[in-house]
């Protein structure tokens, strides 16, 4: 069974608003081979639309550093499973989950392979309800939001995590690596 990780970036205050964070290469890096390791990525159709707009290759001239390469090439050429109830077609190496969000992922879960990774905040919020996560990386960032989303509001009851990994990157951030206590 290949495990189900999921991946996010988080202000110091919870905040997960993607715009909240100020992007380093190192952190860029770290992301890139996050998704090296995943077979596949399974995405909400709101996190999967502001991925392909910002990363779909060719990317804009000039739009971003050089740094951020390595990782627009990685997540352009993955394979992506969209949950969606609203899109009736994806391309951009993709396809859509139907029925049964447990029953669907259980089976992508099943299959062979080394992963697969999601992000986002409203599919993962499922998937924590359904018990589906087999890791939570937060990489949280030394910054104070004081608005914006916050992680899993909403969840019907607590989710207890046990620290398996931390690394400290060069901006202060901090990558926090959890499995679920079962």
């Amino acid at each position: 069974m290949r495990p189900l990780r999921y991946s996010i970036n988080v202000t110091v205050d919870g905040c997960c608003d993607h715009r909240a964070v100020e992007p380093d290469e190192q952190m860029h890096r770290h992301h890139a081979e996050n998704l090296a390791r995943a077979d596949a990525l399974l995405f909400g159709r709101v996190t999967y639309q502001m991925m392909e707009e910002a990363w779909r290759l060719p990317l804009e001239p000039g739009m971003f550093p050089e740094w951020v390469e390595p990782f627009a090439r990685t997540i352009d050429a993955a394979q992506k499973y969209v949950v969606s109830s609203t899109l009736t077609q994806v391309d951009w190496n993709s396809q859509i989950l139907r029925g049964d969000l447990a029953t669907a992922v259980r089976e992508l879960k099943d299959a062979p392979g080394e992963g697969l990774l999601t992000g986002g905040v409203t599919l993962p919020l499922a998937l924590a309800e359904l018990g589906l996560i087999d890791e939570y990386e937060f990489l949280v960032h030394p910054r104070v939001a004081g608005h914006g989303p916050t992680l899993f509001a909403g969840l019907s009851r607590p989710l207890d995590l046990a620290l398996i990994e931390r690394t400290e990157l060069g901006s202060g951030a901090v990558v926090l690596t959890y499995a679920p206590v079962r």
